[in-house]
């Protein structure tokens, strides 16, 4: 077997161990599969007393089905197959008469939680790597080897439908607590706990009454009917047919994608046929292109120091407290300071889910008013207010506390590099780290290189941006680098349309029915007014300042952080009217000038290809994702 290695304990229980050949990471591909089937055979022809499945890899349990393979799939027996033969293995599996457990460490993802799902039991390791989740429905597709029938089973309807709807992922506490994991234990006791179920041979978690009846069919069809209601509000079924497709399955055929007619828009050949699922498979791509960004470097930061604890730069530097790194956060007092630890607080308190990571994660988080974290920081991040004189002033005195190594990053959201490196002694040292807002939702950051940058930083800093887990994108200087770029003439079409009376509502409607997941004004309002304002006249807009933009920042009403913009805003929410009947033409309208600005930016190497400025859109805009792009969207129309 060339995947697969069978060992045995002198006390009869069977270690099957994954290491795929050739790849750095488990995932479940043709070969993979046959291989398991083949390790079924061996064990079938002398039965262990249990058996445990494992990774051989470090990174984790097994990330899910091949991708690659989803592109070969030509017609609709192909797709058939393709799900047919992991349902076919798991089930075998469900099916073998000696007890199996699978054993996860790191993630373990679609199929590869459904191969956990279909043995007697889960043992999961508790640390930060270990992420278990049925992501299917990012792809445009749905859990096709048995977890839409086996995950309720464990859980009751509503985690599982959660799990399933969403795509998120849990740690390996939460798996505990859901009934999804039999034991959650520490790395050095993992082997002797699995040994230790497979003696023991504890009785199946048996569902409290009240989840079990989420199980029966009357039931079900009111639980799927509140869900859709749910899933409505974040994803229209004419764009994302997957979550849909969830339900239907669940409820018609207790979650066997095999069982739904070619013709029903449930079915595992509808959902491939969809252009859905094409682009957003390819989005998948791009995101793992974005990631392999980080591989070249080898740097790796434990210290963190920010300057400036405003809404950005307070959100940076707890981002990278919660993802392990030591940050020192400046600013000019302590009152300054509080803010910014009022919502890291909440932002441990609600990621971590737990008391003590929540403490260790705040007590990585220093204030410090002096900037003593200067000197010994490894990446130091400006994140102050945009202002050229300003950023030049501080460079200047961060550069002569610094060590020789440290990373100097300016998180200026559109002001050139070239404009602020001159203030250094080594203008080279200067790169730029430009997150967006929110900072905990928005995976993007743009690597912005100057005309003087070190090209040795630029591996450096995204090997430190897919460090604290975001996607990088190295974007060449220039006003609004690319996504504020792509963004500014959007936004400005919209204001456009509501200086000539459409209302705000109508306005995001549009965009929202063209799939973007919020419309241009509610993004205006929550990315701040004043911003758009001075993004605009960065960008070198000659036109004058859509009126209804002016008039409310010069009324001081900047949006959500002042509560109110275009829209009022309570509890952190829009408080919105109807919609009105949206205009014909108005969504091509708003998108147009995004579309031809994208295309302006590649035409000037913004980026360096057309793919990685569909990826920055999508990832750092949130262009409608299940279009593919911008430029793949103008190409396909």
């Amino acid at each position: 077997m060339q995947h697969w290695t069978i060992t045995r304990d002198t006390d009869g229980i069977a270690w099957l161990t994954l290491d795929r050949a050739d790849a750095t990471t488990n995932t479940l591909s043709a070969a993979v599969l046959a291989g398991l089937n083949e390790a079924l055979d061996v064990l079938d022809r002398e039965p262990p007393k249990g058996l445990v499945i494992r990774s051989g890899k470090a990174n984790g349990f097994i990330a899910g089905a091949d991708v690659a393979e989803f592109s070969e799939v030509k017609d609709e027996a192909g797709a058939l197959a393709l799900v047919q033969r992991g349902w076919d293995t798991f089930e075998r599996l469900a099916r073998v008469g000696y007890p199996t457990l699978a054993l996860v460490k790191g993630f373990c993802l679609g199929g590869g939680l459904e191969l956990a799902l279909a043995c007697r039991y889960r043992v999961v390791v508790d640390e930060p790597g270990t992420r278990l989740g049925l992501p299917e429905v990012m792809l445009g597709i749905v859990p096709g080897w048995g977890g839409i029938r086996r995950l309720p089973r464990l859980t009751g309807a509503p985690a599982a439908l959660d799990l399933l709807l969403t795509g998120k992922t849990i740690d390996a506490r939460r798996a505990k607590k859901l009934g999804i994991a039999d034991e959650c234990v520490p790395p050095r006791i993992m082997e002797a706990t699995a040994r230790g179920v497979l003696r023991a041979l504890p009785a199946p978690r048996a569902l409290p009454l009240a989840l079990s009846l989420t199980l029966n069919p009357l039931a079900r069809r009111y639980i799927a009917k509140q869900a859709e209601k749910q899933v409505a509000k974040r994803a229209r079924r004419e764009h994302y047919p997957a979550p849909y497709a969830i339900l239907d399955l669940w409820v018609k055929h207790d979650g066997n994608a095999l069982a739904a007619p070619p013709s029903d828009p449930a079915s595992i050949p509808s959902l491939l046929r969809s252009p859905t699922a094409a682009n957003l498979i390819r989005v998948f791509h791009l995101q793992e292109r974005l990631k392999g960004l980080g591989k070249d470097g080898e740097f790796r930061a434990a210290h963190v120091h920010v300057v400036g604890a405003g809404t950005m730069g307070g959100d940076i530097a707890a981002w990278c407290a919660l993802r392990g790194l030591t940050v020192t956060l400046q600013d000019q007092s302590a009152e300054r300071l509080a803010p910014a630890m009022q919502r890291a607080g909440k932002l441990f308190s609600d990621r971590l889910r737990d008391p003590r990571r929540a403490r260790d994660a705040f007590d990585r988080l220093i204030p410090d008013v002096a900037g003593d974290g200067v000197a010994r920081a490894d990446v130091i991040v400006e994140a102050i207010f945009e202002n050229a004189d300003a950023k030049r002033t501080l460079f200047a005195a961060l550069e002569k506390r610094a060590k020789p190594g440290a990373i100097l990053a300016t998180n200026t959201s559109s002001i050139p590099l070239e404009d602020i490196a001159g203030a250094l002694a080594d203008p080279t040292r200067l790169i730029g780290l430009h997150f967006f807002n929110p900072v905990a939702r928005m995976m993007l950051v743009e690597i912005v290189v100057g005309r003087q940058t070190r090209e040795s930083l630029v591996p450096l800093a995204a090997a430190f941006v897919r460090q604290i887990d975001k996607l990088p994108l190295p974007v060449k200087s220039a006003p609004g680098f690319l996504v504020n770029r792509v963004l500014a003439p959007y936004l400005a079409a919209a204001f456009r349309a509501v200086d000539e009376g459409v209302a705000p509502e109508t306005v995001d409607e549009a965009a929202l029915a063209f799939g973007m997941p919020m419309g241009p004004i509610e993004l205006a309002d929550t990315v701040g007014l004043d911003i758009c304002v001075a993004v605009g006249k960065l960008l070198g807009d000659t036109t004058a300042p859509p009126r209804r933009l002016l008039e409310l920042v010069d009324g001081g009403h900047l949006g959500r952080k002042t509560g109110r913009g275009f829209y009022t805003w309570a509890g952190g929410k829009p408080q919105k009217q109807a919609a009105g009947a949206v205009p014909a033409g108005l969504a091509d309208r708003l998108v147009g000038p995004f579309v031809a600005e994208a295309k302006a930016a590649l035409a000037e190497h913004i980026v360096a290809d057309a793919d990685l400025v569909d990826a920055g859109a999508i990832f750092g805009t949130g262009f409608a994702p299940f279009r593919g792009g911008p430029l793949h969207y103008a190409r396909m129309t």
